[in-house]
């Protein structure tokens, strides 16, 4: 008997097992709240929301996208959108009109659903269907279906495309990867059981659920009928706080998140204070991570922490690097030191390192293309193994270590920022004649973003000027954090930037030279 894997599997069984139990806490004070909520509520909301797509003409395999901070209605989403046969795009809400524009147009999305705090920052962008997510003109939308009624029934099909998830890759167009509901199953189960989620388990949402459906982990804990905590705004006093009051246990992050909390828990001690969470929460990590000295330091919180590595395309889970009780009786620092690295393939994973030292992976979390984009999907999947475009080093273990990026992407607090997508916007400067964006160390983003500036003769320009005209242009996380003036950049006989050149001084004496994400 073979039967398909859909999204709908995990809220399904939330549902049945836990119907009871609160499911998610929405952000307290967020315009139009939804409060606590129960499993059945939620499951009641997620069908509601089908049906009214049905009674709006949104057919099956139809995009609605969604540009939103982390909230209920989002995690509503995942189920009321892909569970009955649709896809979901989730949007970064940190993009400006333009760029969100694009993916509307792009993806053919004939829904957009846009958060209130976002209304009039995107009041440009239009779709067939443009809703505000404010409680009154989405009421229809997410409310609860009454008992018994159900939407136009679908097949179920674990090869359709559950979302649209774009990233910005090395090109300036960002490029929409379509996870499937067999990637996005597999994924959630295989995360959650490296990840020992149970139902005794509290998460935090302090990953952007727009970033590749936070990593899968909201279906993960929602099968076992984990408690939920939303949490918009990543503020490290505040995590420590939800940490107290939910008792969260488990929460994922980039490397800012880390640091966040870990400034917040200084300060509390500094203060006199408790730090919640002592021996029970875990974090877990991806993007350029944390150093040694920071690892350590969530060990001295008594937290744990778990490194993966992933990518968009890979739903993410490629890697997982979770100590091992082998490890139980080293020193912190170096058993921290061990956690710096990648990890070891995760289940049904497979990597290999190609020559010239590209780390290659095949699995089931591998995507089913680029959407629209053939030519590019046959370039990143290329005899059955994806290309991940990092270098890196296996040892004999099977421990993954990523060593070069040869893909310019930057990942600055676990977003992903385009090199050539910065350059061609600091390029319009009348100042500036050559430009090169690289990522450089940054101890709370894991890497941020650098522009070397090559002005025009006769031309002037202040760091500052530069910043701001980026700024007014892109989305804030993409721009340069610095600005430095260069006679010359370092190129090949073609003409080409050799960016490995330029960011080496950089790098020099870093305990890895790029980090996995």
């Amino acid at each position: 008997m073979k039967v398909p894997l859909t999204v709908g599997d995990f809220l399904d069984r939330a549902a049945l097992a836990y119907r009871d139990r609160t499911a998610v806490v929405d952000e307290p004070g967020a315009t139009a709240g939804l409060g606590a909520i129960t499993y059945q509520e939620l499951e009641a909301r997620a069908r509601g929301m089908a049906l009214a797509l049905d009674h709006m003409g949104v057919e099956e395999k139809e995009r609605v996208a969604i540009v939103s901070p982390n909230a209920a209605r989002f995690l509503i989403s995942f189920y009321g959108v892909s569970a009955y046969g649709r896809a979901l795009v989730p949007i970064n809400f940190r993009l400006v009109a333009d760029e969100v524009q694009y993916i509307v147009d792009h993806s053919g999305a004939s829904v957009l659903l846009v958060d209130p705090e976002l209304d009039e920052a995107l009041a440009s962008v239009t779709a067939k269907e443009r809703i505000v997510l404010d409680g009154r003109a989405d009421a229809e939308l997410f409310a609860e279906a009454p008992q018994g009624r159900y939407p136009r029934e679908w097949a179920g099909d674990e090869d359709s495309t559950a979302s649209i998830n774009y990233t910005s890759g090395t090109t300036a167009r960002p490029k929409g990867v379509q996870l499937t509901h067999r990637n996005c199953w597999l994924n959630a189960a295989i995360f959650g059981w490296h990840t020992t989620v149970t139902d005794r388990d509290v998460y935090l949402h302090a990953l952007p659920m727009f970033h590749c459906n936070g990593w899968g982990m909201p279906y993960a804990v929602t099968a076992m009928g984990c408690k939920q905590i939303v949490l918009r705004r990543v503020d490290g006093e505040d995590i420590l706080r939800r940490v107290d009051e939910h008792g969260v246990t488990l929460m994922c992050g980039a490397p800012a998140v880390v640091a966040a909390v870990l400034e917040a828990a200084e300060a509390r001690r500094q203060r006199g204070e408790a730090v919640p969470g002592q021996g029970t929460a875990r974090v877990v990590v991806a993007g350029a991570p944390p150093p040694t000295r920071t690892i350590q330091r969530i060990a001295e919180l008594e937290w744990e922490f778990i490194q993966i590595y992933g990518l968009t395309e890979t739903a993410p889970l490629l890697t997982v690097n979770r100590a091992p009780h082998e490890w139980d009786e080293l020193d912190v620092g170096e058993r921290s030191r061990r956690l710096c690295r990648a990890g070891v393939p995760a289940v049904g994973v497979r990597v290999r390192r190609a020559e010239g030292g590209e780390i290659l992976a095949r699995s089931n979390h591998v995507f089913g293309g680029y959407w629209a984009q053939p030519e590019q999907t046959a370039e990143a999947v290329v005899d059955g193994w994806f290309k991940t475009g990092d270098g890196g080093d296996i040892d004999e273990y099977g421990y993954v270590t990523i060593t070069d990026r040869k893909k310019d992407v930057i990942i600055t607090g676990g977003e992903n920022v385009s090199s050539i997508e910065v350059e061609d916007c600091l390029y319009q400067h009348p100042a500036v004649a050559e430009v090169a964006v690289i990522g450089v160390p940054d101890p709370d983003w894991g890497e941020s973003v650098k522009a070397l500036v090559v002005l025009s003769e006769g031309a002037s320009a202040t760091e500052q000027e530069i910043v701001e005209f980026a700024r007014a242009r892109m989305a804030h996380f993409k721009c340069p954090r610095s600005v430095e003036f260069r006679p010359s950049l370092a190129r090949t006989a073609t003409g080409k930037l050799q960016k490995f050149k330029l960011r080496e001084p950089y790098w020099e004496g870093q305990e890895r030279r790029v980090s996995g994400g």
